[in-house]
């Protein structure tokens, strides 16, 4: 399998780290904008000098060298190219990448999450009609979790909710690339702080990662998002079934057939024992009293009225495990979760007050926050999706906690990213949004 890869940040760095050791594999080309840092990113995780000497990608497919380039487009053109993996974290470079690769008649993998909520319900759509692969990436939570949302309905489950844990408090919202610090140095040890991207280590904070990562999660499985978006509920993994089960139960959840992100830390700011930070879940219903009673006969961790049980996975590995997206896409012709509709979607959330003139700055910067929604309200809203709050004016006043839309910022309706997502809610929108759960 001849791949390219976009993007030489931390995930793409895991999944080469492993790819060189995959029989089979062969990374033709590596594309970013910066060469020498990627470079860098090679040789700390232990790839020989010349492994990415090749002079073009012709040169590499002889001896089963990487060619390294700046010129991504050019890549994903080249005909010995199979799949493409997009790991830029940018929206409106993963926006146009997807497009050049479904263009090319190329599989792409996904890791840029960030463009799968802005626009991925259409790219997928379009990569389908070209008869290629668009695939989430495994290693990743959301495709973890479309994996156990498959698993249980597969085996004749009813999903009650699906989803992983975070750290959490209501606070978090305001955090900002500066503030970040102070809840990262309380339970991560980081000695050279030069090391990591604050402003991308606080979207995991600040609830932006969750919403996207729980969005992309619904538009891949069906699951619909709770009407105010995601509640953080503090649990053990212990507790899942208990609290991750509708209110009408007993539990927290708006409705079943859900999202949900379970906080490791309780309200008062003590640490939640057993909790699942760097896990997945899913919660299913037990419909008959035999298949309860089976819930406790083979240790499952069912609710207090063994009607409801979880299942879970305690950690993800990121780029160690992306090659199994790339095999299925290029071998079983599968995704590893794929975007089926238009169901949720993450709108820009004001941190603080907001005076027009200000220029937003993005997920996990100092002005915005993403929230979990369902389309159906975002279109009604004209919410501001979060991956294209970034870089554009306000245009008015906005209040702390208040959501976003389209018409409280300049921006350039001629953005390639701006009309392939305006594209995307017409599209859905003619053909019809859930409006609740099913």
């Amino acid at each position: 399998m001849r791949i390219g890869v976009i993007g030489a940040g931390k995930f793409a760095g895991m999944f080469l780290a492993q790819a060189v050791r995959t029989q089979g594999f062969h990374v033709a080309a590596i594309a970013d904008l910066a060469p020498e840092r990627a470079r860098a990113t090679l040789a700390r995780i232990g790839w020989e000098a010349d492994r990415a000497s090749a002079p073009s990608v012709e040169a590499g497919l002889k001896d089963g060298r990487t060619h390294l380039t700046d010129n991504a487009v050019a890549m994903i053109a080249h005909p010995a190219i199979e799949v493409v993996v997009e790991a830029t974290g940018d929206p409106p470079a993963g926006i146009r990448h997807a497009l050049a690769a479904i263009r090319a008649g190329k599989h792409i993998v996904m890791v840029n999450v960030e463009a799968d909520v802005v626009a991925g319900p259409l790219l997928a759509r379009r990569a389908a009609q070209a008869g290629v692969v668009y695939s989430l990436a495994y290693g990743d939570q959301p495709a973890l979790i479309c994996e156990l949302v498959d698993w249980a309905r597969t085996a004749g489950f009813k999903v009650t909710a699906a989803g992983k844990g975070t750290r959490y408090h209501p606070s978090y919202h305001r955090s900002t690339p500066d503030t970040v610090w102070e809840i990262l140095d309380r339970y991560l040890k980081i000695d050279d702080r030069a090391s990591i991207n604050p402003k991308m280590f606080n979207s995991f904070v600040d609830g932006s990662k969750s919403g996207i990562e729980m969005t992309a999660v619904c538009n891949a499985t069906g699951l619909l998002p709770q009407p105010e978006g995601l509640g953080f509920p503090p649990a053990t993994r212990f507790e899942l079934a208990e609290i991750c089960k509708p209110r009408a139960a007993g539990g927290t959840l708006a409705h079943a057939g859900t999202t949900e992100v379970t906080s490791s830390v309780y309200r008062d700011g003590r640490d939640v024992p057993h909790h699942l930070a760097l896990g997945v879940y899913v919660v299913v219903e037990g419909e008959t009293e035999y298949v309860r009673r089976c819930f406790r006969e083979y240790h499952m961790l069912p609710d207090s009225s063994a009607r409801y049980s979880a299942l879970y996975r305690p950690t993800h590995l990121i780029g160690l495990e992306l090659g199994i997206s790339v095999a299925s896409a290029a071998c079983r012709r599968e995704p590893t979760g794929c975007p089926t509709g238009f169901r949720s979607d993450v709108v820009a959330c004001a941190k603080r007050p907001l005076k027009a003139g200000e220029i937003l700055d993005g997920e996990g910067g100092f002005t915005v926050w993403g929230k979990q929604q369902p389309a159906a309200g975002s279109l009604a809203i004209g919410g501001l999706p979060l991956g294209l709050a970034h870089g554009v004016r306000l245009t008015r006043d906005i209040a702390e906690g208040a959501l976003l839309r389209w018409d409280d910022v300049a921006i350039d309706p001629a953005l390639d990213a701006v009309k392939v997502r305006r594209e995307m809610e017409a599209v859905f929108r003619q053909e019809g949004l859930p409006a609740a759960a099913e």
